[in-house]
């Protein structure tokens, strides 16, 4: 993922098995790059063991069917 639309909802997931392991609170605008990097460091944040589980997640997109998950919580 290289784009990113200031509209999308970003999450981590896991590189091997793609399932989603956190949902990024915020919204987002800058570069690919600048906001992955503002997503990896808010994770970061939540726990001291988040540093070692970086390494296996990569930024993406919520699908539709998470976002429609997501607001039915809500």
């Amino acid at each position: 993922m290289q784009y990113i639309n200031k509209s999308d909802k970003l999450c981590l997931r896991d590189k091997e098995t793609n399932k989603l392991v956190a949902v990024y609170p915020y919204s987002i605008e800058g570069s690919f790059n600048e906001v992955e990097d503002k997503v990896r460091f808010w994770y970061y944040q939540q726990s001291c063991s988040a540093e070692n589980e970086l390494e296996n997640y990569y930024v993406d997109t919520l699908t539709e069917k998470e976002l429609k998950n997501l607001n039915e919580r809500i």
